[in-house]
């Protein structure tokens, strides 16, 4: 199936309904598909063999994300806060693209030997050809589900970019399997805070078409701008990163009143159990979901839903409490392994590496061949287990485990004990060289707004962890800073952690 199959349902289904934009002034499913037949027009006509999107999010990305698909070449989302010389990279990888651009970005576009045209000049072409007729001529979507429809570099937070191929096949898959086709009502919208390089922007742009729910984009985030466009556009379902949903609850003087809100879904990396709860409470009414997936996995391979939130909230017990910290159980048509590092299955409890298979999941990257092993399973490289009920708990990446003293420790276990303290707003733990040990554990704390944390209290923290778990575990330093080096999508940045913690790396 190519991915245009779900906007031809959706114009069948619900085509007079708004899907893009603010409900003023946004596009209807029927006019998405007409813009991207024009852009299609466009691709053909410029003999462009992909369309690269370095731009803010906003409703030109649906358009070129369905005007590629029509044409039958990639969408290429390229992260506009990379540094010159590997932006420049990354558009140079992709020669023949019709490319979409902000004015900011001329200079990397340039020196790629292209030119582009700006989110608010490509629609406005595109609505030129549509009103013009040019739209008619466009080419049929070919029937080509093993091509690529999205091309998504991850962050590189640990190594250099890979080039993620996400397939129609791949992307259809996630959508019938986790979505019903139509089921919004009317008046449903989302809001999408996510850059378009994101996984999570191309899922979410499809799932809620596919929904039929209006999306809208804020394109920068801040609390309180949250707050108000949820009330103002009367948002009924969103998506935060952690760090967002930190922010709303931190944030000093807030109304965080949100009475249209119905559905918040937050992942991309740990959210503080503090938060979590403190969010429950204040918005008893929201049903809240905890989405873990990867580029590589066309987005949500599980999921941790709203019951299950409302009852470790409401229960003493610590163990059914515990599944707030969990990503919850896999979503149709997904396989989970956790496994040793042998290769085989480890049992309920144990910690391992995270496999997945499905027909969701890339099976290549670009220009270095497969990302699967035998039988289709996908090696995530991040550490976790599966209790008995079968909830996977993420423990970090693997790529990330400190060694101490030949003891493998995931720093995700000692960075949720530092933040359970109340004054503490975010954490990082990173394993730094250490000729004795191998590595020491040193963490970074950052405290909550208006509070200040001085040396005593950072031994408190110390102490805190080593109650909790073992000396073996317990940071061998603490030091806080104003903030923490993280990416647009709420990943922490722990090679830049190390480096300032550790200069001589």
């Amino acid at each position: 199936m190519n991915v245009t199959t779900l906007l031809d349902m959706a114009v069948e289904g619900f085509g007079d309904r708004i899907v893009v934009g603010t409900r003023e002034a946004g596009l209807t499913a029927a006019r998405l598909r007409e813009l991207a037949a024009a852009g299609a027009r466009v691709v053909a006509d410029t003999g462009a063999d992909s369309v690269l999107y370095l731009a803010v999010n906003g409703p030109a990305f649906p358009v070129a994300l369905f005007a590629a698909a029509h044409a039958g070449v990639p969408l290429v989302p390229v992260n506009y806060r990379l540094g010159a010389e590997q932006l420049a990279r990354l558009v140079g990888n992709h020669p023949k693209a019709l490319v979409v651009a902000d004015e900011g970005q001329s200079g990397a576009i340039e020196r790629a030997g292209l030119s582009s045209r700006t989110p608010a000049r490509f629609l406005a072409d595109l609505a030129e050809v549509a009103d013009g007729g040019g739209a008619a001529q466009a080419p049929e979507p070919p029937a080509a589900p093993e091509s690529a429809a999205v091309v998504i570099y991850t962050s590189g937070t640990t190594s250099a970019p890979k080039g993620v191929l996400l397939k129609h096949l791949n992307l259809a898959a996630y959508v019938l399997g986790t979505v019903e086709f139509a089921g919004a009502e009317a008046e449903e919208a989302a809001l999408m805070s996510v850059p378009p390089y994101h996984i999570a922007a191309v899922s979410n742009t499809l799932t809620n078409l596919y929904a039929g729910r209006r999306v809208i984009v804020l394109e920068n985030f801040d609390p309180r701008t949250w707050v108000e466009t949820v009330r103002d556009q009367e948002i009924t379902n969103a998506m935060v990163v952690p760090t967002m949903l930190a922010r709303i609850m931190d944030e000093p003087g807030l109304d965080r009143s949100v009475p249209s809100l119905r559905s918040l879904a937050y992942g991309g990396a740990a959210m503080p159990r503090r938060i979590i709860e403190q969010a429950l409470v204040e918005w008893p009414a929201v049903g809240f979901v905890n989405a873990y997936g990867l580029t590589e996995t066309s987005s949500t391979v599980s999921v941790l839903g709203p019951e299950e939130h409302r009852a470790a909230i409401a229960s003493s017990d610590e163990v059914l409490r515990a599944r707030l910290s969990s990503a919850g159980r896999p979503v149709p048509g997904i396989e989970i392994e956790i496994r040793g590092e042998d290769g085989e299955a480890l049992p309920a409890g144990e910690s391992g590496r995270i496999w997945i298979r499905g027909e969701q999941v890339s099976t290549e990257y670009a220009g270095t061949g497969s990302s699967v092993g035998a039988e289709g399973w996908f090696d995530t490289r991040d550490h976790g287990r599966m209790d008995a009920e079968g909830f996977l708990f993420i423990e970090g990446r693997v790529d990330d485990t400190i060694i101490r003293g030949a003891e493998n420790i995931a720093p995700a276990e000692i960075e949720d004990v530092l933040l359970r303290h109340p004054d503490v707003a975010d954490a990082v733990v990173v394993g730094v060289p250490d000729e004795e040990w191998g590595q020491r554990i040193e963490a970074v704390v950052v405290p909550r707004p208006g509070v200040t944390l001085d040396e005593a209290a950072l031994v408190d923290l110390r102490v805190q962890v080593r109650r909790s778990l073992r000396g073996s575990k317990t940071p061998d330093r603490i030091v806080c800073w104003p903030e923490l080096p993280r990416t647009a999508t709420g990943k922490i940045l722990r090679r830049d952690v190390r480096g300032r913690m550790n200069p001589a790396e």
